[in-house]
């Protein structure tokens, strides 16, 4: 039967049409944005914060020393370069293009650097986030408001899910790239007060906004690389009764405990480690950005010179043809379904 209004003139109902799915979602998107702006808002933008205001004290701090090692003439230098005062503009006419390409890979590595302060908070948010999506509704008792409503467990489900997979790393992102402009706005400053050119010794050599593109590129892949952990803590969050993290940490450990003690993986020809990295890893720490970057043998970056691998964003959309990649996509999906199932009748009565 379709909802209807009462037309006065007519002394008729004229028939309302039902709400668009994607109103309904993004209805509860928005929910979960405001109930957890904390984590999802002000936590990346507090660590990025947190990263210029080192920043800015470091340099206070390397200022102070430099002036006072001149003072005590325990610097010499020659009559064209002044720490006390330092002319970068000298040193940038006696810079060679390589050593200009040098402090452009330099730069870019500073900016990724930045970068990851905003990154290594969202592991922690989404994590925790997850752990209490359908946990913390059944605990104050608030999911029988919510079934009372014409919202599905899918629908529930399902926007929690994005909340983890799409609304937490793009807000993450932003936060990234305003820390990563800040940043350059501040180092641009300290180069003018010391009479250089920004753009020659900053903007021209580095590549921010292909740091950016690759920010921003990384999120379908951040999607699907998370959804093992984010499936398995919501099926977890959705399970327990008490203590979701003691149950989502405990099973996968001690299952990989359990195979390594008693060599499970050698009937399978395989080592302990693969359980591990493949099943435990996946479990429990898909949710850190960059660990796909496992499946493209570039573990990390040690210096400047290994940062044009990490930026391209061809070798990052790679991973895409690795099995593994959808093999843990389509456990996190089994899982989320498992969590949709088990809201249904769990009420914890």
């Amino acid at each position: 039967m379709n909802a209807s209004t009462f037309d006065g003139d007519m002394g008729t109902r004229a028939p309302v049409a039902a709400p668009h799915p994607t109103h309904k979602l993004r209805l509860l998107l928005k929910r979960e944005f405001w109930e957890h702006k904390g984590g999802f808002f002000w936590a990346p933008l507090v660590a990025g914060g947190i990263s210029l205001l080192l920043t800015i004290m470091a340099w206070i701090v390397a200022e102070v020393v430099a002036r006072k090692a001149v003072a005590d003439g325990q610097i010499n230098i020659d009559n064209d370069i002044k720490i006390n005062g330092l002319d970068l503009g000298v040193i940038t006419g006696k810079m060679s293009p390589d050593d200009f390409h040098q402090l452009g890979q330099g730069i870019d590595f500073s900016l990724l650097t930045f970068a990851m302060w905003p990154m290594v908070v969202l592991a922690f948010v989404v994590f925790f986030y997850c752990l209490g999506a359908l946990y913390d509704d059944r605990k104050d008792r608030s999911v029988l408001f919510w079934k009372s409503l014409p919202i599905s467990d899918r629908d529930t489900v399902v926007s929690k899910a994005l909340g983890a997979l799409v609304v937490a790393p793009v807000i993450a992102i932003a936060a990234a790239m305003i820390t990563i402009l800040g940043f350059m706005a501040f180092i641009s400053l300290v180069v003018l007060i010391h009479g250089g050119n920004p753009y020659t010794l900053l903007w021209g050599p580095g590549n921010p906004l292909s740091v950016l593109a690759h920010l921003l590129a990384s999120i379908p892949v951040y999607a699907v690389w998370a959804l093992p952990t984010v499936g398995w803590l919501m099926l977890c969050s959705a399970w327990a009764r008490s203590k979701p993290f003691l149950w989502a940490v405990m099973i996968p450990v001690f299952a990989g405990i359990f195979v390594s003690w008693f060599d499970v993986m050698d009937l399978f020809n395989l080592e302990s480690g693969w359980f591990w990295g493949h099943i435990v890893g996946r479990s429990l720490l898909s949710a850190v950005p960059g660990g796909w970057l496992t499946l493209l043998d570039v573990d990390h970056v040690q210096n400047p010179e290994q940062l044009g691998s990490l930026l391209d964003v061809g070798r990052s959309y790679a991973v895409f043809l690795k099995p593994e990649m959808w093999i843990g996509a389509v456990a996190g999906v089994a899982m989320l379904v498992g969590a949709i199932r088990l809201r249904r009748w769990r009420d914890d009565n």
